[in-house]
């Protein structure tokens, strides 16, 4: 809960709390919502044991430090708690989009082609179109209609736009100009991979548009955030499927992540290439990874209830009686 966000900003972030904390107390959990308000989570958790409680973390970052994620974690584990999620070395490396890639790369997972400028100079690369993001920002900060670059003399005015606004390194890709999805799976050890869900591009024919930016994410009644149709499930053949389950497994495991994560791919040529990674992908009731649990079965507090018992099979003290989640409610889908 950031004092800068507006108030309408503001109460989204508590409705969206509120909704999974009720739908989870209704499956008797025991449920308190603790606000993140400034940087000195230390502090606001001190009167609590780390041996009773789970912490569902569903923070992205610290209030006023930009691209402290990671640190949050770090918080927990200094001070003992069992949590939720990846743990902070993992959310640490998913903000570093180049070790991402090598980690891809070295685990021969497809992964479009790249390399790393911190000059306006993009010397060697000829593969158009490209894409050009900043090498350590996520939820698409940077990725405009811009990003996507057809020419030499374009990705060099974008490289140096990311090295001027961002102050970081750009990342170029092969800009993949097909199917997108984004695929979560869950668990620890045997992980499961959710129906996929597909980002359909429909009507929007410039290459420019087909791309899932922040306007697009988060900007209600923008072109983007309108046209864009979010389709779960998607619809694949048996071996496409196949395929892209496999690819989303080996890039779950290889990058560290852990409870629950979201992997997001394009499929060229049948060929399903991974173009991002996040370990702490957003569980609001309008997501992807919301709408996939409710395709597999869970409604939305069995969501929160079966990550918490993830997390719980990690406790000293709940390891041993952490239950199953129920499936008792039909599934939803989106409109």
């Amino acid at each position: 809960m950031d004092p800068a966000w507006t108030e309408a900003e503001k109460r989204e972030a508590f409705d969206d709390v509120s909704t999974l904390a009720e739908a989870m107390a209704k499956l008797g959990h025991g449920v308190e919502p603790l606000a993140v308000e400034d940087g000195h989570l230390a502090s606001r958790l001190g009167s609590y044991d780390p041996r009773s409680l789970v912490v569902f973390n569903w923070c992205e970052e610290l209030p006023g430090l930009r691209r402290s994620e990671p640190e949050a974690a770090a918080v927990l584990e200094r001070l003992g708690f069992v949590f939720t999620g990846s743990p902070s070395h993992v959310l640490a490396r998913s903000q570093n989009k180049p070790v991402i890639k090598r980690v891809l790369d070295g685990g021969r997972i497809p992964t479009p082609p790249w390399a790393v400028f911190e000059a306006p100079r993009a010397d060697g690369w000829d593969v158009f179109p490209a894409i050009v993001k900043a090498a350590h920002e996520h939820c698409s900060i940077g990725i405009s209609a811009e990003s996507v670059v057809t020419t030499p003399a374009e990705l060099e005015r974008r490289v140096a736009y990311i090295l001027r606004e961002h102050g970081q390194p750009a990342l170029v890709e092969e800009f993949i100009d097909g199917r997108e999805f984004h695929v979560a799976a869950w668990g620890d050890g045997r992980v499961t991979v959710l129906p996929p869900a597909e980002m359909d591009y429909v009507g929007l024919t410039d290459i420019h548009d087909r791309l899932f930016t922040y306007e697009a994410k988060y900007v209600r009644g923008s072109r983007l955030y309108e046209t864009i149709e979010l389709r779960v499930p998607a619809a694949l053949d048996g071996t496409e499927l196949t395929d892209l389950e496999a690819v989303v497994l080996r890039a779950y495991k290889a990058t560290g992540c852990r409870d629950y994560g979201r992997i997001d791919l394009r499929l060229r040529d049948g060929t399903f290439y991974v173009i991002d990674v996040n370990p702490n992908p957003d569980i609001n009731p309008e997501t992807s990874l919301t709408y996939a649990a409710a395709e597999a079965g869970y409604s939305y507090g069995e969501m929160g209830s079966r990550i918490v018992n993830l997390a719980a099979a990690r406790h000293p003290v709940f390891r041993s009686a952490a239950p199953p989640p129920s499936r008792r409610e039909a599934p939803r889908k989106p409109a």
